[in-house]
């Protein structure tokens, strides 16, 4: 066997230090722990792959907005904690502009990042309906969501979407909604970590169902538009994003600053809740609060107690990108397509030495090259391959911990720079080596 670039020995005490059983279950955050201790002691740089955070530089129209807004003293202002109005504007041009939906500006709320808008909207969803105790995620999916809701206190059901694409969704998702205590929907778009994306007919199964069973969607779309099999960067003209606002009237679509515009610094994005669920009230949330509706409660009681509003010189950053966006000044895709290039040429590096992409089509078409993909190795468990990598110096995050039932590894390509496709080639030809496959 030839020799790792990375002893075991050190890797096996490192993650030693960590207490970590099963390494399958290790969380993004003890992952790169692991792998920047590991870098230090050994002097053997990591390729760095289990992080989702966006490794380019910020849009430059935000931090021109931002700079200007805090010269003016706004940091010394309490944000409304309805939203700033020209953002709420904005944001709701954009849906129309970019997924051609109507959603009224009062329901576009800015929100620390949609961690806070995923947060907030388990908590208003969870309130409605004493009988509707549970949230169901469709799968793979952001393992943090989940963290959410155990931090709450609420309960969840989840589904691996792997085997139940096309028609085969609406059986398996009945399934769970016939049982009557499903409050909430919620799934990624394009997908977090598989980076499939549910197609029209798939939208509509969901929305068709979540109206039969009175539950409400949250649609994630942190990445929004990055599918770029097609161009969905010009504002106000098709193809659009796909959205399950045009499937059911009960929804919220969660749109971030983080990886579309760069921003993930500030903590900045926007929960849009649509205009029938906006002025919905619920039995659940009027004995609770004695009156309001969902988007009152969302604002007044649950963001007001969650932070007391977002960011202000950030919710002008957010406003000038959606602005500019909205009347096609700047083309935000252009700016992170290089995402997809990097996971074309890191897939090609993996599959030429006996990898395989474990998600691999989007009902028989190719996934796309984007911000994550996923990969397995024969004979491997997800625990296994991500252990035996890091021996390697390559750090990724086992598809277990994102709700999937397959096994494999989620990859991200935002922190991959030029000098590391060669050393990644060098490093899996000496794994391949190492585990021919029988």
């Amino acid at each position: 066997m030839k020799k790792t670039p990375i002893e075991r020995k050190l890797i096996d005490e490192t993650i030693e230090d960590f207490h970590i059983a099963d390494f399958s279950k290790a969380t993004i955050r003890e992952v790169k722990a692991i792998a920047a201790k590991a870098e230090a002691a050994s002097g053997v740089e990591f390729i760095k792959m289990e992080m989702g955070v966006p490794g380019l530089p910020p849009s430059a129209v935000g931090v021109k907005a931002e700079i200007e807004a805090l010269q003016e003293g706004i940091a010394s202002l309490y944000p409304d904690i309805n939203g700033l109005p020209a953002l709420k504007e904005e944001a709701s041009r954009f849906i129309k502009a970019f997924i051609d939906a109507d959603v009224a500006p009062e329901g576009c709320v800015p929100v620390t990042g949609s961690m806070q808008g995923t947060f907030a909207s388990f908590l208003t969803c969870s309130q409605c309906d004493e009988k509707k105790d549970t949230i169901l995620f469709i799968d793979p999916g952001f393992p943090v969501q989940k963290q959410q809701l155990v931090v709450m206190g609420q309960k969840y059901e989840t589904f691996d979407v792997y085997d139940y694409r096309g028609d085969k969704l609406k059986a398996k998702l009945e399934s769970y909604l016939e049982k009557g205590n499903i409050s909430a929907i919620v799934y990624s778009n394009p997908n977090n970590p598989s980076w499939i994306c549910l197609k029209e007919e798939e939208l509509r199964i969901i929305g068709e169902l979540a109206t039969r069973y009175d539950a409400i969607v949250l649609e994630d779309l942190a990445y929004f538009a990055m599918d770029f099999r097609q161009d969905l960067s010009k504002p106000f003209q098709a193809p659009y994003q796909p959205s399950i606002a045009h499937y059911t009237d009960h929804y919220v679509l969660l749109i971030s600053g983080s990886k579309a515009f760069s921003y993930a610094g500030q903590r900045i994005g926007v929960s849009c809740i649509s205009d029938k669920l906006y002025h919905r009230a619920y039995p659940g949330l009027t004995k609770r609060y004695g009156g309001g509706t969902f988007g009152t409660v969302f604002i007044h009681r649950v963001l007001y107690a969650l932070s007391s509003g977002t960011s202000h010189s950030a919710q002008y950053a957010l406003a000038a990108m959606l602005k500019a966006a909205n009347e096609g000044k700047y083309n935000f895709l252009d700016e992170v397509k290089v995402y997809g290039e990097r996971a074309r040429r890191l897939k090609e590096i993996f599959l030429r030495h006996g990898f395989y992409l474990v998600y691999d089509n989007d009902l028989g078409e190719p996934v796309a090259d984007g911000f994550y993909f996923t990969i397995g190795y024969p004979g491997m468990s997800s625990g296994e391959l991500a252990k035996e990598l890091m021996y390697y110096g390559v750090s990724a995050i086992s598809l277990v911990t994102t709700g999937s039932c397959q096994q494999g590894l989620r990859a991200c390509t935002s922190f991959i720079r030029e000098h590391q496709y060669e050393q990644l080639d060098e490093r899996m030809a000496v794994f391949a080596e190492n585990h021919p496959v029988k």
